[in-house]
């Protein structure tokens, strides 16, 4: 069987969706308009290492 690569970013975004999930679950609700911008940065950052490792594949 082939090995598989490492989908960087969807690893991230699903470890992401785990924990804001998670702070939902536990504790007292947290306000959305915190959450959010958090979730968009995390997002971003691991658009940014899933670039980074397609790149470093290339080469």
């Amino acid at each position: 069987m082939p090995r598989r690569r490492t989908d960087w970013f969807a690893l991230l975004a699903g470890l992401l969706l785990i924990a804001v999930g998670l702070r939902y679950l536990l504790g007292p609700e947290p306000d959305p308009f915190k959450v959010l911008p958090v979730f968009v940065v995390c997002l971003g950052f691991a658009g940014f290492i899933g670039i980074l490792t397609r790149y470093g594949r290339k080469r």
